[in-house]
């Protein structure tokens, strides 16, 4: 230990100068309050004397107005072991038994989200059969969605996103559209919008609204031929686009809208923007970021594997940034507290990105045998799920970049699957699709999340206004 504490740091050669003082009792280098707070206000900028003034107190328990080195040492060990008891004693997930949920679906599962204006969670299959759940994750129905385009035998669901501000859900289609479906219906499933003429099959999507103004959002699309684009709606809240003056009144009529309308600006009411960073690579994810008014997307290259597209005020265009991760990843995740990106890679590694740091991660977390193929933060916990492709789940610890739980045997034995996964943190439900199966791993109940200072029970509390301390008595066998 090369220096103090100071807000959870030390910093290098802050008591360097306990080799100038005096020597005080037995020859001992001690330093004064005053001493100590100067030093100290020379070094740390910036700080005040009455942070340092309450650094010392902490330190001088006995108020012998003087410390040395071994009460400094002392005062630090004391407060790691404090804060690695914090650490240890932060609660590890315990989990209820895996359950494998009603199976409906027969196709491949593309999609689970949860709708936090209904408490009902959506999962939706290949051939576009939707599943409706009760927030109990009880089954509550089942729609079939359909399309113009296309006869249902014929129909391929690649994705589904829910726009929560506005009550409804987009789906794309290997038909190169994406229709609007609004939740409110009586008709049960009404398509209002149909947007058709995409360049390529959108086969990822990403929905962001402003809680504080839901007339703002943005819905981002990725894909097969490796663009990013984006609608911003900016009168959500009254139409995500313009109806045509001729367009049939009532909820059953469906409008339909080129991509080439939306490009030209002819709906007022939004606008696109797009990049082309990825080339002709597949775009398996994208997400935008409020925090840093970006968009994030990725594929399985090993070159601009990860783009952090930037908007710049008054200006169509985007600012790329990208990101070359060996053999490409799976999927991402990110923390806007942390300002971290977490990467699932094919090369067995979950990598933690500082998103202005493309030259190396801050942080990668190795002990996957298989590829990885889903991450997944615990924004509350600062916690990470990471899910390999030989089924095994692990929980890690950001901070120490440790991992803190393995789940692995439980899993259906399937040899090949495609598999999504989706962790609702208010309920501790993470649900993980298997083909056309869905298993939920639900955490227990915490009993409590308080650390105890004391192993038996304190009976008695004095305190002594002289020396200003706390005299405590417990209650232990004689």
């Amino acid at each position: 230990v090369s220096g103090p504490l100071h807000k959870g740091k030390f910093y290098p050669g802050c008591l360097e100068n306990f080799d100038s003082r005096s020597p005080g009792l037995n020859g001992r280098v001690v330093m004064t309050r005053e001493e100590f707070t100067e030093q100290m206000c020379a070094v740390i900028r910036p700080s005040t004397k009455e942070e340092f003034g309450e650094m010392f107190d902490k330190i001088d328990v006995t108020r012998d107005g003087i410390i040395d080195w071994d009460k400094v040492t002392s005062f630090m060990l004391l407060d790691l072991n404090e804060k690695d008891e914090r650490t240890r004693s932060s609660v590890i997930p315990q989990w209820k038994n895996l359950q494998l949920l009603s199976p409906i679906h027969k196709d491949i599962i593309q999609n689970i989200t949860f709708l936090k204006g209904s408490s009902c969670y959506l999962t939706v299959s290949r051939n576009g059969l939707l599943g409706v759940w009760g927030e109990n994750l009880k089954l509550q129905r089942t729609l079939q969605i359909t399309t113009e385009a296309v006869k249902l035998k014929d129909l391929w669901v690649t994705t589904l996103v829910s726009l929560g501000n506005v009550n409804k859900i987009a789906v794309a289609f290997t038909s190169k559209e994406i229709c609007f479906y609004d939740l409110n219906s009586k008709q049960g499933l009404s398509c209002q919008y149909r947007l058709h003429g995409l360049q390529g099959t959108v086969i990822c999507m990403d929905y962001w609204y402003n809680p504080h103004d839901g007339d703002e959002a943005i819905l981002t699309l990725g894909d097969v031929c490796g663009q990013v684009q984006a609608i911003s709606f900016t009168s959500a809240l009254i139409s995500l686009f313009e109806r045509p003056a001729s367009s049939a009144e009532g909820e059953e009529a469906t409008v339909t809208i080129s991509w080439q309308e939306l490009v030209s600006g002819y709906h007022k009411c939004c606008y696109t923007l797009k990049h082309k960073l990825h080339y002709k690579d597949w775009v398996k994810q994208v997400a935008y970021s409020s925090s840093f008014d970006a968009f994030i997307s990725s594929t399985t290259s090993n070159v601009n594997t990860l783009v952090l597209a930037w908007r710049e005020k008054l200006k169509p265009r985007l600012k790329t940034t990208s990101f070359d991760i060996a053999q490409g990843i799976n999927a991402f995740d990110f923390h806007s507290r942390l300002n971290l990106i977490a990467t699932a890679g094919i090369n067995h590694r979950v990598c933690l990105w500082n998103p202005y740091v493309t030259s190396k991660p801050a942080g990668v977390l190795q002990g996957h045998s298989a590829s990885v193929i889903a991450v997944q933060f615990i924004t509350e916990r600062k916690q990470l799920f990471s899910f390999s492709k030989d089924k095994v789940l692990r929980l890690w610890d950001i901070q120490h970049q440790l991992c803190m739980q393995r789940i692995a045997g439980s899993f259906p034995k399937s040899l090949d699957f495609q598999s999504t996964l989706y962790f609702n943190e208010a309920h501790g439900r993470l649900i993980i699709s298997f083909n056309n199966q869905l298993m939920l791993l639900e955490m227990k109940q915490e009993t409590s999340r308080k650390v105890t200072s004391h192993g038996k029970a304190v009976t008695c509390v004095l305190y002594n206004s002289v020396f200003k301390q706390h005299y405590l008595h417990l209650n232990e066998e004689p």
